[in-house]
């Protein structure tokens, strides 16, 4: 995603959000089964030869990542059937803005600090941001939530949730940060590339699976393809959301058109670009994202958003969107 950041190990820098900051549950759901747990967050400690969120934690990538999959996961829990959220590549669950390598490299600015304020926010932003708001109850930002703990707090009690995380610093703090979930949430230490095969299809056949490494190992886009190759022969009906980084390695330039490969029908892609391409040819300049079997509400969303997020995130003239759709 950017140029590789790696460090001798150190040991993780924790410290637990006070029960006052607790995330609570909003206006906006129902049926929320626990407050979620106090978060101990990662300000971004590095293992060995890691790749750690916690340096883009809340950057555009992560607005337009969050934002789809809040979208996703409001769709499904509309039905009172249960479904199940599946994530291949974890992370810590929640993050610090304000110490550690996420305050060091302030990514968050070019994101969600750009919305944090405003009140013209399109429906689906709006959604977005009222879940960042909840773990930042006092008004300030101060921490991000990573897929996983945006996922618990819309979870219903029926519903399950699957975490895979490769890096032992981090699944530490991610086991902290889900210690009461309970059955609910289960946490696998391993690759979730491999590790999903056995948990599709889902008992409930509903599900979202969010395929989202860093890419910084250039097999990471092979390895996505053959998984969600894999995954579909399992689980057809189920929603897959594939995050991707705006890189100039050709491998980045040619995933698109690959993944629309894998199915010719009832796929959705979106890319937010934010500025030109870097002049040094390293560093991130957008994103998207690849949704397998999307709900026929998210392009509607997305039409309405994405212009808002060229004009609020983009950085020179080369900021764009594009929205790709194809249905049954």
């Amino acid at each position: 995603m950017h140029e590789a950041r790696y460090a001798m190990q150190q040991p993780a820098l924790e410290r637990l959000l006070l029960d006052e900051g607790r995330p609570k549950p909003s206006a906006t759901m129902t049926a929320l089964p626990r407050a979620a747990p106090a978060p101990l967050l990662s300000f971004g400690s590095l293992a060995m030869l890691s790749y750690r969120h916690a340096f883009h934690a809340g950057n555009h990538a992560d607005v337009l990542k969050h934002s789809v999959v809040v979208q996703l996961l409001r769709h499904l829990g509309q039905k009172d059937k249960s479904y199940w959220y599946i994530d291949t590549h974890a992370g810590a669950g929640v993050y610090s803005l304000t110490e550690g390598y996420a305050a060091k490299t302030a990514e968050f600015e070019t994101g969600i600090a750009r919305l944090w304020s405003r009140t013209d926010l399109p429906s689906m932003l709006a959604d977005y941001v009222d879940e960042i708001r909840a773990l930042n109850p006092d008004g300030t930002l101060q921490f991000y939530p990573g897929s996983p703990y945006l996922a618990w707090r819309m979870l219903r009690e029926q519903d399950r949730m699957r975490l895979f995380e490769l890096h032992t610093t981090e699944i530490d703090v991610l086991r902290h940060n889900f210690r009461d979930a309970g059955r609910r949430a289960m946490i696998y230490e391993g690759d979730g590339f491999d590790g999903i095969k056995a948990l599709l299809p889902p008992p409930p056949r509903r599900g979202l699976v969010l395929v989202d490494p860093s890419y910084e190992d250039k097999r990471d886009y092979a390895r996505t393809l053959n998984c969600i190759e894999e995954s579909l022969k399992r689980f057809a009906t189920g929603t897959y959301a594939v995050w991707y980084p705006q890189v100039t390695r050709l491998e980045s330039q040619r995933f698109p058109d690959q993944l629309k490969r894998l199915q010719p029908k009832n796929w959705l892609q979106v890319a937010l670009t934010v500025s030109t391409h870097p002049a040094d040819g390293f560093g991130l300049f957008g994103s998207g994202m690849f949704i397998f079997n999307p709900p026929y509400t998210l392009a509607g969303a997305l039409k309405d958003a994405l212009p808002y997020l060229v004009k609020t995130l983009g950085q020179d003239g080369k900021a764009a969107f594009k929205l790709e759709h194809r249905g049954d």
